[in-house]
Formats: C-alpha cells, structure tokens, sequence
C-alpha cells in the first residue's frame, strides 16, 4: 500500500485507571495547574476508548476553555489526538505537497479554485475537507453539488489521485485523529468551541495526520467569521503556527477579513457556479485575490516564491486541472448544476453607496433557506442560497436588484429576510472605506 498509513499503539497500550485519575486533572486544570506530557497522553487515549468518560472529558474542556494551556500542553494535545489514529504518509510522490485550512466563513469558496490552481505548479494538494454546520458551507456540500462526484476515496485512491492529477478534494478517513472527532462532538454541545487550545488542537491534529508538508491557514476575521476580532484571530494564527512548526511542517497563516461575504453568490452549487467563473479568468475581485494570495503563500512554502498564479488562471491550465480532478472523483464537470424551483429579489430603497452587507446575516439567511444544516444528520437543498446584485462599495439606484434568495420552498423567504432585516445599508452619500482582505501574515 503505497499511502504507508501507521497506526498508533497508544490506543492498544491503554493502561487502567490506576495510573492517573480523571478527576485530578480536571481539579489540576481548574486550579489553573499546567498537564504533564504523560498526563495529557493518558486522558486522550483513555477518553478515546471510553474509560474516561464524556462528562469528565466536558469538564476539562470547560476548565482549558477558561484557564488556557501553553505551548507545550497544546502541543503534547495535538499529538496526542494524532496517535490516536493513523498517520498518511505520501513521501513517495515525486512532488512535495502543500495544503490549506480555512477557519470558515461565507461564501468561503476558496478551496475549490485554489487546489487545482495550485497543482498546475507540479505541487500536490492532499485536500481533505469536511462538510457545512450552521451559516459556514461544508467544501464538500458544495462539490456534491456535481453530478457523480464523490467524496469518499480510499487511501489508496486518494494517494493515486495526487500522483496523477495533482490535486484532490475528499472527505478525512475516520481513522485521522478519532479522538479529535470524539472531542469535537463533545465540544460542540457544551460551550467549549471557543477555547483556542482546542480549537488549534482539533485543526493541526487533522493536518499534522494527514502528512502534508507544507500548510497554509486563512484565519477569517469578522462578523460572519469564527474569530469576531483581530486579537483573537492573532492568538489562533499565532498557535496554529507554533504547532506545525513544532511538528516540522512548514507552516504560516493569513489573516482575511469576512465581515461581508466573499464573492457574489452564497450556497453549495451557486459556489461552485463561482469558482468555475475563477478558474475560466473571471469570478467577483475578492475571490480571485484571496485565491491568488493563498495560492502564492502555498508554493512560497513549496519552495516556489515566484511562481505566476494569475497567469494559470487566466491561460486555462488551473481549468484544466480542475476538469481533471473533478472526473476523477467521478463527477462530470460539464453538467447542469441543482437550482431551486423558488427564488425571490430584494430591491434597492433608494440610491446610494453599498456601505454595508454584513457577512453573519448573509450567512444566516443562506442556511434558513436550505445551503446550510443545524445537525450535522441533515441534509441541505444543493440549489439554495443567495446571490447578491452588487457588492460592498456599489453604487445603486431605487428599484435596482439587490440580491435574490434561492430555495425549494418559498415558505423560508420569510425567515430569511428577518436575518437580513438591517444588515444590508445603503449610504446616500458617502462611499465605505475600501475593504482589505488580506489584514496579516504571521510566518514562522
């Protein structure tokens, strides 16, 4: 098996619970005290089996949500969480691989155009990407948006893909960082998402697993973002780093905004729709910069700081390896993408500048119509979604379409305009100060 995944003994050399006691690391991490590297081992593996139990495992990420860890705690974390499971191993390609997470947001497209993208430069993207909960898309929602594609790949294929292709786009393998997936459910219901530890712990545990290189983070900023402020993003950017440093893969992080939407059309085939548009030389400004940013910080820590990535969107090549990725998952890039039967427009009040549309409501509204899901069990409606007319800055007349909602019932129109009710402004007068998307770059 060419993809030489390794399996950790550290589930199979669980020790009983008379070595250490749940509950006195919880009170030691309560009582603001620092976890040894033994320590943290034993509760992740134990918690992975089952012997330490789900509410103690809620208890501790209460207590590391309000008392924090340090670098080296985070770090023994993250690894912990990764010897859990399997390791990927592609150290037989003959190209070096370099891959992106994004922290979320709206609109948030940006995997689909930049893997390829990236490819064309004979570097290979281990892609491995999740679905939407809540007002952020799932990469993988939007892709099953394509007739036949799929995003379950064996090992084995995954590893053949990258080999010929160069680039691939499918859903983690269970056996990446189970106890991560345990831990994330747990969080999830128990108002510990927040807390960065786990939050930077859950992120690289997945990537530092997956064997990639070289790893590049878009740390969205903003209201439709995880992080509402820029500090909060810093300290995320800044621990994200440390760890794939600290694990030896070559590791940096953009900083984005995402206090409006990215691109022009929001929800699952309507993003897709908008990513060919990128690849073909066209698409909305912002989705083709940050593209070309992301894309150009990648093949830096490839090894190829000057490589022309505008260029292979404009010539066709990103294209052509789009087409090339897209068939060999099985999906046919030519077909007609899902719509809605039903769709509704919002039309401009007056004249006036653009000065507001707020990232979150956006989101929101996509997600009550049907792009998006509450519990991870549900399904969406691949059609729905949002397309706005004009963007951030645009000037409009009275009467002039602003956005048109998309959904197979016309029913959700109406809680979907409730959360845009006040997020879309218009300024008669003065213009919004132009938006920056790219806020900061933390390199290690």
């Amino acid at each position: 098996m060419p993809l030489g995944a390794e399996t950790s003994r550290l589930t199979a050399e669980i020790r009983t619970m008379t070595e250490f006691s749940a509950v006195e690391l919880i009170i030691a991490k309560r009582e603001h005290g620092e976890l040894s590297t033994d320590q943290i081992n034993w509760l992740v593996a134990n918690y992975t089996s089952g012997v330490v139990a789900d509410e103690q495992m809620a208890s501790m990420a209460m207590a590391i949500l309000l008392n924090g860890m340090n670098r080296r705690e985070i770090k023994d974390l993250t690894m912990a969480m990764i010897a859990s499971g399997e390791r990927l191993d592609f150290s037989g390609l003959k190209s070096t691989t370099a891959d992106k997470h994004s922290t979320g947001g709206v609109g948030d497209k940006i995997t689909l155009p930049l893997a390829p993208l990236v490819a064309v430069f004979g570097v290979a993207v281990p892609q491995l990407s999740g679905r939407g909960l809540g007002h952020t898309g799932g990469t993988l929602d939007k892709l099953e948006s394509i007739p036949g594609w799929r995003a379950a790949l064996t090992n084995d294929e995954m590893y053949r893909q990258l080999a010929e292709v160069g680039a691939v786009i499918c859903a983690a393998g269970s056996g990446l960082a189970p106890a991560d997936k345990k831990l994330y459910a747990l969080r999830d219901v128990t108002g510990t998402v927040e807390s960065i530890p786990l939050i930077a712990s859950s992120i690289m545990s997945k990537k530092i697993a997956e064997g990639t290189a070289s790893l590049v983070l878009d740390v969205k900023v903003g209201s439709g973002a995880f992080m509402k402020t820029l500090d909060r993003a810093r300290e995320l950017a800044q621990t994200l780093v440390a760890l794939g440093q600290d694990a030896g893969v070559r590791t940096s992080a953009l900083l984005t905004d995402m206090s409006t939407p990215l691109g022009r059309k929001i929800g699952n085939a309507l993003e897709v729709e908008e990513s060919v548009e990128v690849l073909a030389g066209g698409g909305p400004a912002d989705v083709v910069d940050l593209t070309v940013e992301l894309a150009s910080e990648m093949l830096r820590l490839a090894g190829q700081p000057d490589a022309d990535v505008r260029a292979a969107l404009n010539d066709g090549r990103a294209m052509d390896k789009w087409n090339r990725m897209i068939r060999a998952q099985g999906g046919d890039p030519t077909a007609k993408l899902p719509t809605c039967p039903e769709s509704t427009t919002i039309f401009a009040e007056q004249d006036g500048y653009i000065s507001k549309i707020d990232a979150l409501a956006v989101g929101v509204a996509s997600w009550r119509l049907g792009a998006g899901r509450a519990k991870k069990e549900d399904a969406v409606q691949l059609g729905a979604g949002i397309v706005l007319h004009a963007g951030l800055g645009d000037w409009v007349v009275k009467g002039q379409p602003m956005l048109t909602l998309h959904s197979n019932d016309a029913a959700r129109f109406e809680r979907a305009n409730e959360a845009l009710n006040g997020q879309i402004l218009i300024d008669p007068v003065n213009p919004p100060a132009e938006r920056t998307i790219l806020l900061e770059a933390i390199r290690g």
